[in-house]
């Protein structure tokens, strides 16, 4: 939540995803964005795009590593998946540090059980054609009606996910860990005082806190 406060502070309108949710309860996220790109199947498309190890998605799971993550653009398809138990596997092979997409995913008990974050749209039995298939790796997608640049920092708990884009992501982190210790600060006079909120949960609060810390 502070997470998203910190962008949307800087004007960069829509960074909460919609229609995604965590499969992995009380596990947090965080990393900088692989990107893949689905769209719906067509003849002509499927014979030019690389098959095998060389295809889009096999291409986009090899360049995760330690904090990176995967994020696909399902065209919020939750009747279709990205991928199932045996091609995620790559993403715990790689040492990844989870997957979001807005579609959904098979075999999720399994997958789930692979120990990096899951975040998606649904679980599902059905494969991903009919409805998707996957055509271009590192390029900008769309994911829970946002924008994702590969590079992007993504965030995300039980509450949600939130992308903060790569060229402000040190600002946010900075005013995030500050703006964390300004709640805990005022949370801590609440109880010591056994107060309303109201009644330190203001401007000026946050103002003496800055000012007292030597801060902004």
């Amino acid at each position: 939540a502070t997470v998203y406060s910190g962008v949307n502070r800087l004007g960069f309108g829509l960074s909460v995803m919609r229609g995604v949710s965590n499969f992995t309860p009380r596990k947090r996220l965080a990393g900088r964005a692989k990107t893949l790109r689905f769209v719906p199947p067509r003849t002509d498309i499927e014979e030019e795009a690389a098959r095998g190890r060389e295809s889009a998605e096999y291409r986009a799971m090899g360049s995760c590593g330690p904090g990176d993550l995967l994020v696909c653009d399902g065209l919020g398809k939750t009747t279709a998946a990205v991928g199932d138990d045996i091609k995620l596997l790559q993403l715990k092979l790689v040492g990844a540090e989870g997957i979001v997409t807005d579609a959904s995913v098979r075999d999720m008990n399994a997958i789930t059980a692979y120990g990096y974050a899951v975040f998606t749209g649904g679980r599902t039995p059905a494969p991903g054609p009919p409805q998707i298939a996957p055509l271009e790796d590192n390029v900008v997608i769309r994911c829970g009606g946002v924008a994702v640049r590969p590079g992007d920092v993504i965030v995300g708990d039980d509450d949600g996910v939130v992308v903060v884009p790569s060229k402000v992501a040190t600002e946010v982190i900075e005013w995030y860990e500050e703006h964390e210790e300004a709640e805990e600060y005022i949370k801590s006079l609440i109880v010591k005082e056994n107060v309303s909120p109201g009644k330190h949960y203001t401007p000026e609060t946050f103002e003496r806190f800055h000012k007292e810390r030597g801060g902004r």
